[in-house]
Parts: structure tokens; C-alpha cells; sequence
């Protein structure tokens, strides 16, 4: 259709800029996209379609420089795509979020503004560059469920900072643009409860509004999931599970902070009782911060199981993942996607969106099943929307329709 997808981003860090660089270069031809699920596949919007025209930061390296330049602090030696200089990094708001951060962070909330004034800067920020999607990408931040949007409402406009999140300002911010200027998705990618939290998908459902999540899975949580259903599918009997994470990144540094680390913790552990239907015991989490690894991060895995006539078996599994393309490439999807589920009046939460690309996806109470499975879930709403002019080779459509034509020769 040819339509623009104007993104908005929210963390200028190494995932955002990582987005930025790669969506460029495909659209430039320098690379393929590899890592992009589904490619140039839905009928909408291609990757070319996606244009960013906002971002948003705290720290002070970054703020009013161009995409340009921060992209260029992250890859020093990759040729920049000059496309990225037309946005330039503002100043969000802080709260704490970049706590213990070896940045020196500042919001606008430190720079005299009050928190009213301070969505209200964004929204114009947002109004300006015409949002349709918002890429919620700050550090990683632990959040409980809103008691109220009235009582988040009024704790923004008296100035209380105490117990106030980054993620629920910047969501509330984007709830106030959805009134005000024109509907728009919010895509969570981190552990902070939004898509999981009723009163945060009910205020974007009377918004015709969005909001997907939480946070993105891109490496070794898709991996043990799809391992636990291999395993349950042949009825084998999990005995354990161990699986972490050591990295060299920001996100990693920043999940040496304990509360920080159980965000993470509680996202990625929901897997092991809904793949398999009972809770086996397990530790699931980010382990360490080694900074020579710097982005690309080591994964190990152990399941033991127990198999036919008592037979104890294991699976030992050892990863490098590049961690920040690892999630850039499946957000080209989900901005898509979002703007996809908007155009077509979905509101509220879109649970097959989150299913395939979110570690604990919305609403509360939903499975956090297997990729495998929530792929062929995910091109169903993607056929039912009419939303596919190639049906994937991976899809149980596609040998659904090969089965077809097999049994229609075999009569004929």
C-alpha cells in the first residue's frame, strides 16, 4: 500500500539503535533481512514503510544529538545511514530508571518541569513528528499493576515522584497523545507490567489504542519454551530446568540491581507451568555482567527429563547471541503489525501479536506458550486479517494446503 509507519522511539540505547541502523540499511540494500520473521510478507507495510521520527532519552551523551551520531557511538566502524540525521534525540523523563547507571542521567522532571509539563512536552514532541507507533525500549524497570488510571492520572498532576515509574509516565503520555491527537500502539519491550496490566489495556481500549507486550523474547527464553514443548509434546517428564544469561551490555549492568534482575526473573520464568502444565523446578534468569562480553551475550541451558521405562536424559545447551539484534529484528515485525492491528480497529491488547514476540504477554492470565505454536497462531490472525500475501513455508497452513494437493492427486 505503500503507507508510512512513523515509530517513535522511547530509550535511545543499543536495541533502539540497533532497529534504527538495520531498518535503513534494508531499506538502503546493503543487507538482506535476515532476523525479520516475516520479511517483506505482510500486504500493508514493508520494511520500506517504516520511517522514524522521534526519540527520546535521559542521558545527557545523547540528548540533541542526531540518530545519526548516537547509532555511531554503538557501531564506531559501520557505515551509518545518512537517513538518521534528519531525527534528533530529546529528553524524556527520568525517574530514577538509569539509577546505578554508570550514565549521567537527567529527565525533564529534573530540568524544572513538572510531571504534567513534562507529558505535556512529550505529546507535543509526539504530535509534531506524527506518531502512529511508540517503541517502549528504556532500561530494564520493575513495575507492579496500576491501581487506578484516576489515581495514576492525579499522582501525575500533583508531582508525586515517589513510587512513580518512567514506563507508567511514558505510557500515560502516550494515553494523553491517543485522546488528544489520534490513536497510537505502545509496544513494551521490557519487563515493566503494562500489556499484563487490565487497567493499562482498558485505558488504551477506550483510547482505540494499543498497547503490546511484555517484554521482547529474542534469545534464550524462545529457545528453552520451544525446547519444553519438543519435550512435552513426547510426554518426557522435566525434572529441572536451569537456564541464564551472563552479558557485557547497559541492560546487563543494569541487571545487577536486584529489583531490576526479578523483573526479568518474572518474565522469563512463566514459561516452564504454561508450556508444560506443571511447575517443575527451575532457575530462570540473568546471571552476570562481564563486560568483555559486551552485546553479545552466553547462554547456557540444562533440562533433565525423565523418559520411556525410567530413563533419565538431558539436554546441555550453550549459546553466544548477538542480544541487542537478537529483539531489533523482531520489533521491525511488531511496528508493522501494531499498525496493522490499528488500521483493522483493534484495541486494547492483541494477544497473538504477544504471544510469538513478548517473554509474559498480555492480557493477564495468558499462556505464555511455545514459539513454535504461537507462530502458527500468530499467521492465523495474520490470514483472518488478511494481513499475509505469502503464506511462510514454516506454517502449518502451508502443509495443510500441500496435504491437498497430495490426497487431490492420490483421487484423481
Amino acid at each position: 500500500m505503500g503507507r508510512e509507519v512513523r515509530v517513535g522511539l522511547i530509550g535511545q540505547g543499543y536495541v533502539a539503535s540497533t532497529l534504527a541502523v538495520g531498518v535503513e540499511r534494508i531499506k538502503a540494500g546493503e543487507i538482506p533481512p535476515y532476523g525479520v520473521p516475516f520479511q517483506d510478507y505482510l500486504t500493508d507495510y514493508k520494511i520500506k514503510d517504516i520511517v522514524f521520527v522521534s526519540s527520546i532519552d535521559v542521558d545527557e551523551e545523547k540528548i540533541g544529538k542526531t540518530l545519526y551520531e548516537v547509532c555511531k557511538m554503538y557501531y564506531p566502524n559501520l557505515n551509518i545511514p545518512e537517513t538518521l540525521k534528519n531525527v534528533v534525540v530529546e529528553r524524556g523523563v527520568h525517574l530514577n530508571s538509569a539509577k546505578g547507571l554508570p550514565i549521567k542521567a537527567r529527565g525533564l522532571e529534573e530540568d524544572g518541569l513538572s510531571l504534567a509539563e513534562a507529558v505535556e512536552k512529550l505529546v507535543s514532541l509526539w504530535e509534531k513528528a506524527k506518531v502512529d507507533v511508540l517503541v517502549h525500549l528504556i532500561t530494564t524497570e520493575r513495575t507492579g499493576r496500576l491501581t487506578s488510571w484516576r489515581e495514576l492520572e492525579e499522582k501525575i498532576k500533583r508531582g508525586e515522584v515517589k513510587g512513580l515509574s518512567a514506563s507508567h509516565v511514558y505510557f500515560y503520555a502516550a494515553m494523553v497523545y491517543a485522546e488528544t491527537v489520534k490513536p497510537v500502539a505502545f509496544i513494551n519491550s521490557i519487563p515493566a507490567t503494562l500489556a499484563r496490566d487490565p487497567v493499562a489495556v482498558e485505558a488504551a481500549a477506550k483510547r482505540n489504542s494499543l498497547v503490546l507486550g511484555d517484554d521482547g523474547a529474542s534469545g534464550a527464553t524462545p529457545l528453552t519454551s520451544d525446547l519444553l514443548e519438543h519435550l512435552a509434546e513426547r510426554n518426557r517428564f522435566v525434572r529441572g530446568v536451569v537456564q541464564f544469561n551472563i552479558g557485557g551490555n547497559l541492560d546487563f549492568y543494569a541487571l545487577t540491581d536486584p529489583a531490576r534482575n526479578l523483573a526479568k526473573e518474572e518474565t522469563k520464568s512463566s514459561i516452564v507451568e504454561d508450556v508444560l502444565g506443571y511447575n517443575a523446578p527451575h532457575f530462570i534468569k540473568p546471571t552476570g555482567y562481564l563486560e568483555p562480553l559486551g552485546d553479545k551475550k552466553f547462554v547456557s541451558m540444562h533440562i533433565e527429563y525423565i523418559s520411556f521405562n525410567g530413563a533419565v536424559d538431558e539436554l546441555i545447551v550453550n549459546v553466544r547471541i548477538n542480544d541487542s539484534p537478537a529483539l531489533a529484528g523482531l520489533l521491525v515485525d511488531v511496528v508493522r503489525m501494531a499498525k496493522i492491528a490499528l488500521d483493522r480497529g483493534y484495541k486494547g491488547t492483541v494477544y497473538e501479536i504477544n504471544a510469538f514476540y513478548m517473554k509474559s504477554p498480555g492480557p493477564v492470565g495468558s499462556k505464555s506458550i511455545s514459539r513454535i505454536v504461537a507462530y502458527q497462531v500468530l499467521v492465523d490472525w495474520l490470514l483472518r486479517n488478511k494481513a499475509l500475501e505469502k503464506i511462510p513455508r514454516y506454517s502449518v497452513h502451508n502443509f495443510i494446503q500441500m496435504l491437498r494437493e497430495y490426497y487431490n492427486l492420490q483421487s484423481s
